[in-house]
């Protein structure tokens, strides 16, 4: 069972895991250095345990102590319960959810550890905007994704605002990092995976074209908002592939694109 502790000063070091979330780069920095991530509101965090990811921490405001009641009897986490006012002087912003958590970090399996087993693979290259790391995610885990490759660059998909909007589909999604870019790519060709590469160019095959009907083996590149994919990678893929657009639209945000490509990859349509 967990301790339930009242802390009523914002520079509590027992706090510190909390401290200025909204400061990114700081956050960037320690949240992977420390092996900890911040999980936030009910559900998220309740998905983050069913995951199995250890608790460090939690944060509550008090009417939210009742709803978690069961969680604060299961984990041996310190529970610090904190007026509104304080969460805010602490966090850097209005904890509306009322509920945070710190939450151990896991080890990332290797690429091929997921290559090996996955049907259809996301990868994505230098998408760094947490929103739509969280979309992708959660797009991946709703439509039969089963596993995401990031390069380098990408964000960090377990930044708090990335778990947030994925509604902790990151958890639930097995991912990776390639760290040889691009010249990993050949890794994934060589564990049987076609590459298609999700791209507005006016080259590209319709994805109606080359996915008439769920695929398997196949890893869908993406690429990051108004850049899209690099040259390298464009020129690493086996197929381009974009998405037909009517009344003049020439793209989609890559959180939306990413929904309908994995439903034509891994869902699509009956064979006729």
């Amino acid at each position: 069972m967990a301790e339930l502790i009242t802390v009523d000063d914002p520079d509590d070091p027992r706090l510190s895991d909390y401290i200025g979330l909204t400061d990114v780069e700081l956050r960037r920095r320690r949240e992977p250095a420390e092996g900890l991530f911040i999980a936030e509101g009910e559900k998220v965090i309740r998905r983050a345990r069913q995951t199995g990811y250890e608790m460090r921490s939690m944060l509550l405001s008090a009417k939210w102590v009742d709803v978690m009641r069961d969680v604060i009897d299961e984990v041996p986490a310190p529970v610090y319960a904190v007026a509104p006012e304080l969460a805010e002087r602490v966090t850097g912003y209005h904890v509306h959810r009322g509920a945070l958590a710190s939450m151990q970090r896991k080890p990332l399996p290797a690429s091929e550890e997921l290559l090996a087993t996955a049907r259809r693979v996301v990868i994505m290259e230098s998408v760094n905007d947490h929103t739509n790391i969280g979309a992708i995610f959660r797009s991946a885990a709703a439509l039969g994704m089963d596993a995401v490759l990031l390069s380098p660059d990408c964000a960090d998909p377990l930044y708090r605002r990335s778990v947030k909007v994925s509604m902790g589909a990151v958890f639930s999604v097995p991912y990776a990092r390639l760290e040889a870019w691009p010249k990993a790519l050949e890794g994934v060709r060589e564990a049987g995976f076609r590459l298609l590469a999700l791209t507005p160019d006016a080259k590209a095959t319709s994805i109606d074209e080359a996915a008439p009907h769920r695929l398997e083996r196949v890893a869908l590149m993406l690429g990051a908002e108004g850049d899209g994919l690099s040259t390298q990678a464009l020129m690493a893929a086996d197929a381009w592939v974009r998405i037909p657009m009517a009344h003049g639209v020439d793209s989609l945000n890559v959180g939306a694109a990413a929904a309908v490509a994995f439903y034509a990859v891994a869902t699509g349509r009956p064979e006729s």
